[in-house]
């Protein structure tokens, strides 16, 4: 049973000495209980109080590393069920499954196909992460060859997929080097991969024919000296999968149940709008890594997306620089207009900005990345703060006409702005896809 904060209070030094960056003992013990914290913060603690602390210090879902380096990629140690009670901190790593099969002119132009699929959305660069080189039925020294090609022409991270520890043995031998996830470790041959896995010091995946053959097969891998795991309860239905997941979840979180605390990868099937569809259902709940067989951008972006989305924390909204944006090449008599610095809403209004072909200016204001309407419901969206950005940016320096287009929506505003700035307000359209008719029709500097 999980230590409470108070258990875990007696066992800490009790100095209040704000090293662990919390202001009390009881506060500290209070995260950890909580698993917000965790033990190794604290400098000052007892070798006896680590052992004791061990477990009620240790993370509900073990963080486990993929790869080496900046980019490494890491899943698990989530700490809530629902994204609204805090956040969800290690987005879904998302993979392409490529056949080791492939002759070798095939296989180059797939992991560079894979290696491709990056996007940019709302200013953020989002992209695949793994190859899932699939190397079953594949002999030792082919699949060898095919990770190696991997590795070589790709910069993403990689799963190695095989039953024979000796194919997954000979393609260790050219990769290990990557720290690439070995998969799988099944009841089987659980033993000869964990002794792979603890030789290379790379991650291992579990896979078990249901939730209750993973829950047995995992202490066996650890008790094999590998602790860093990540699990597969066997479903491939998107109904089982879905109920495996936030069964394992809620385990891992709710019960403290080590077994299935940690970060599952499981796969999309089907035809592929099926996968897509599938993936970024996973994605929302509530898989580590999730692999696809899809390599088109209309298949992958929305899962891209899905992520981007319920990995942003919903308390800090995405945002954009706050600053006077040139769209095109205006110059002194271009359009002046303003939106808030909410990512979404000022890259949608810089896509009909641009698309109306009038050289315009974008300022984007502060509003902590809220939408116009609820900075203004907010008052976080008046006179004052529209001028504040105009005077930041020196707009009267830019222009040499005096007028400012505003939203709309907030039209209310406008007196108010016009007197608090000295300039004429112009109300653009309420919807930003009417801004190229108005730049077109409409706008006039003089």
């Amino acid at each position: 049973m999980a230590m409470s904060g108070l258990d875990i209070f007696k066992l800490l030094p009790k100095t209040n000495c704000k090293d662990c960056g919390k202001p009390t003992c009881l506060a500290f013990a209070m995260g950890i209980a909580a698993k917000k914290a965790a033990l190794s913060e604290c400098p000052h603690v007892s070798d006896e109080a680590k052992e004791a602390l061990e477990g009620a210090s240790a993370p509900p879902i073990r963080l486990v590393a993929i790869g080496t380096g900046d980019t490494k990629l890491e899943v698990g140690q989530e700490t809530v069920m629902f994204r609204h009670d805090e956040k969800f901190h290690h987005p879904t790593g998302v993979a392409i499954r490529v056949s080791a099969s492939l002759d070798e002119a095939a296989l180059n132009e797939k992991i560079k196909t894979v290696d491709n699929l990056r996007f940019e959305r709302v200013g953020q660069k989002i992209q695949v992460d793994l190859i899932a080189l699939d190397g079953n039925g594949v002999a030792a020294d082919q699949f060898a060859k095919a990770a190696k090609a991997a590795a070589d022409d790709s910069t993403l991270h990689l799963i190695l997929m095989s039953d024979s520890s000796d194919a997954m043995k000979a393609a260790l031998e050219v990769v290990a080097d990557r720290k690439p996830l070995i998969y799988a470790a099944n009841a089987e041959n659980y033993e000869a991969m964990a002794a792979l896995a603890k030789e290379k010091g790379c991650p291992l995946a579990v896979v078990g024919k249901d939730l209750e053959d993973l829950a047995e097969l995992t202490p066996k891998v650890k008790a094999a000296g590998v602790e860093d795991l990540v699990i597969d309860s066997g479903a491939r239905s998107s109904k089982a999968v879905i109920q495996d997941l936030t069964k394992m979840r809620r385990a891992a979180l709710k019960k403290t149940f080590r077994p299935l605390g940690y970060a599952p990868i499981t796969f999309a099937t089907g035809d592929p709008a099926e996968q897509t569809v599938q993936a970024a259902g996973y994605v929302s709940k509530y898989a580590g890594i999730v692999v696809m067989d899809c390599t088109e951008p209309w298949q992958v972006l929305p899962v891209l997306t899905a992520r981007m989305n319920i990995f942003t924390d919903p308390q800090k909204p995405i945002q954009v620089e706050s600053k006077l944006y040139a769209i095109g090449e205006p110059d002194e008599n271009s359009p002046l207009m303003f939106t808030t610095n909410f990512s979404l809403t000022y890259f949608t209004v810089e896509g009909d900005v641009e698309a109306s072909r009038v050289p315009a200016w974008i300022l984007s204001v502060d509003t902590e990345g809220t939408s116009v309407l609820t900075a203004y419901s907010g008052d976080k969206l008046n006179e004052q703060v529209v001028k504040k950005a105009m005077d930041a940016a020196k707009v009267e320096e830019v222009v040499k006409h005096r007028k400012l287009i505003i939203p709309g929506y907030v039209s209310v505003m406008s007196g108010k702005l016009e007197e608090a700035t000295g300039w004429e307000i112009v109300v653009g359209p309420k919807e930003s896809s009417f801004i190229p008719k108005f730049l077109q029709t409409v706008w006039k500097a003089g």
